[in-house]
């Protein structure tokens, strides 16, 4: 039995089809979340109806308090952490005009201190036998689509984060590797209007596959890099978009 804390994202969320992903592997399933508690509930109610197992945990992944919380929660709920999701992520697309330092530190603070918050974090929790650290970035750092330039710059950092902390945890036997999802039609992206946007029609047309991603083609990916199947494989990133580069 594995438990993993799942830092629940905000804005694009992979997160609700990763942790029941989990779940349905037998994981017991923490979901971290920022604000919207009635989404975290709504993912723990899925689970646990099915059998599996579930806690929601508030917590900004942004502040190290947070984070130490998140844990001591996770570790109090199922006894061990050996995976962690980093998944927590905000976006914005606006020309370099109208970047702010305001935007710029809300994005980095999130999709780039919160996953080392977390990484940090977990070294205290996992035991000898080491664990799994999956990151969530995204086809953007390599796509680098316009008016996304300090989103772009975010994920950039995640490729660049995962690959380092493979060299440096892979003694410990921790190991971290990225998933880049293209886009995805996930809650936020319809919330945000993109899911019938011109955006979503001029990916379809550049994707070899001819469609944009849904929850499901993302989160096997995640249940592979958590376990044995991948032992040998760490630094990776699997970029999943349908072909698009």
């Amino acid at each position: 039995m594995h438990s993993f804390g799942l830092n629940g994202k905000q804005g694009s969320q992979h997160g609700a089809g990763i942790a029941k992903e989990f779940a349905a592997e037998g994981a017991a399933v923490i979901v971290n979340y920022a604000s919207s508690k009635t989404d975290a509930d709504k993912v723990v109610n899925e689970i646990t109806k099915r059998g599996g197992k579930a806690v929601a945990v508030q917590g900004s992944v942004a502040k190290k308090a947070d984070v130490e919380r998140l844990f001591v929660e996770a570790e109090k709920a199922f006894g061990k952490i050996d995976i962690v999701v980093n998944n927590a992520g905000v976006y914005e697309f606006v020309p370099l005009e109208e970047v702010t330092e305001q935007q710029f530190h809300r994005m980095f603070d999130t999709n780039v201190l919160g996953m080392l918050l977390s990484t940090q974090e977990a070294l205290k929790h996992f035991n000898v036998n080491g664990g799994s650290v999956i990151n969530i970035g995204s086809l953007a750092s390599s796509l680098t689509p316009p008016t996304a330039v300090v989103y772009n710059a975010t994920k950039g950092a995640v490729d660049a984060i995962t690959r380092t902390l493979a060299k440096e945890l892979g003694p410990r036997k921790i190991r971290v590797n990225a998933i880049n999802p293209g886009m995805v039609i996930t809650e936020g992206v319809v919330t945000g209007g993109f899911h019938e946007s011109d955006m979503r029609t001029m990916f379809e047309s550049m994707t070899p596959l001819g469609r944009v991603g849904q929850t499901d083609d993302i989160a096997p990916a995640s249940v592979f890099f958590a376990s044995d199947d991948s032992k040998w494989v760490t630094g990776e990133t699997l970029i999943i978009a349908g072909g698009l580069r």
